[in-house]
């Protein structure tokens, strides 16, 4: 970290104490060392690896790059996280603008032409309906079954169909992608440096719906401007004090991260000490207005699916969700 930075960042916080306001939310308030959490902080945008991995060809899309960023100890963080959208088995779309796959509802969607992934050839054969904001992997029973197609931008929603034998592990790694790589904001809302929110919602035709009953784990958030905002209980990953206004001077902003652990989509992974996922409502996500989710509106929440995500869908950016199929 910068040494002079440091020390002005102190400075900016005494003066502050002094004379008994808050800094601004664009202002660091706190400096590394006032952390002592199981997260790795870094500071700052990360340099990206990737430009662009995705080509929308018809119509506007956000740019979703890929970077890395380096933390005090020397370790290297992928943000805003480790994925396999470039080599991963693709989801079929519901709705999807840039590849021009539009349908007004369900009943034009050619569902006997998805491919099933045979997880056991003796199994169920399952159709899944998922919507993400913005991204997400899902694995049964640790294999890779689809990515999504879209990693950022435009909306879209997703069908899959797979077989296999109850009971059974639903996995799923989502991302809430970002334009400012390392910092967790893009430009929106007339604010260049502003939080987006995440949010996913599934269901699945043996009954298997998206609820509190679902595991939510957090291993990266960000933008965080007053590391003491940032508190654990447990294995849960608290940052609901936190702000999440937008700035136009976000450029030295944390980040928190935690290492995914080893086989975390594995069926014998244990993650009883995982919270409980948190509800969020259509209005909390925003997807009032868009087509992805409500011409497919009875296939999520109309079939009792409900958004899930960690405690904070603003600022926490990489989440794992998980859920064992009785």
């Amino acid at each position: 970290m910068n040494t002079k930075k440091n020390h002005v960042i102190s400075f900016l916080s005494v003066l502050f104490l002094v004379v008994g306001c808050s800094p601004s939310s664009d202002v660091p308030s706190t400096t590394i060392s006032d952390y002592s959490g199981s997260a790795s902080i870094t500071q700052g945008a990360a340099k990206a690896v990737e430009s662009d991995i995705f080509e929308c060809k018809n119509g506007r899309s956000r740019v979703a790059s890929i970077g890395d960023i380096t933390d005090l100890e020397g370790k290297v963080w992928r943000v805003p996280a480790k994925n396999n959208f470039s080599t991963g088995p693709k989801a079929v779309d519901l709705y999807e603008e840039c590849a021009n796959i539009t349908p007004s509802n369900i009943s034009n969607v050619d569902e006997a032409s998805v491919p099933v992934v045979v997880i056991d050839p003796d199994g169920e054969e399952i159709t899944g309906y998922i919507f993400a904001d913005n991204y997400f992997e899902l694995y049964i029973n640790g294999s890779l079954v689809a990515v999504d197609t879209v990693p950022f931008t435009p909306f879209n929603s997703s069908i899959v169909k797979f077989k296999v034998k109850k009971p059974y592990t639903i996995a799923v790694k989502v991302i809430d992608w970002e334009e400012n790589l390392g910092l967790g904001t893009e430009n929106n809302r007339g604010k260049s440096y502003h939080p987006g929110d995440g949010g996913f919602i599934a269901s699945f035709s043996d009954g298997t719906v998206t609820g509190s009953d679902w595991k939510a784990q957090t291993y990266y958030t960000s933008p965080i401007y007053d590391l003491t905002c940032l508190s654990e209980v447990e294995e849960v990953r608290l940052s609901e004090t936190c702000t999440t206004e937008g700035t136009d001077n976000g450029e030295n902003a944390y980040a928190a991260h935690w290492e995914t652990p080893n086989n975390w989509m594995g069926k014998e992974f244990d993650a009883t000490s995982w919270p409980q996922a948190t509800l969020y409502t259509e209005g909390d996500i925003g997807v009032n207005n868009k087509k992805a989710y409500m011409n497919f509106i009875d296939k999520f929440s109309g079939a009792g699916a409900s958004f899930i995500w960690s405690t904070n869908v603003v600022l926490d950016n990489e989440v794992l969700l998980r859920y064992e199929v009785k």
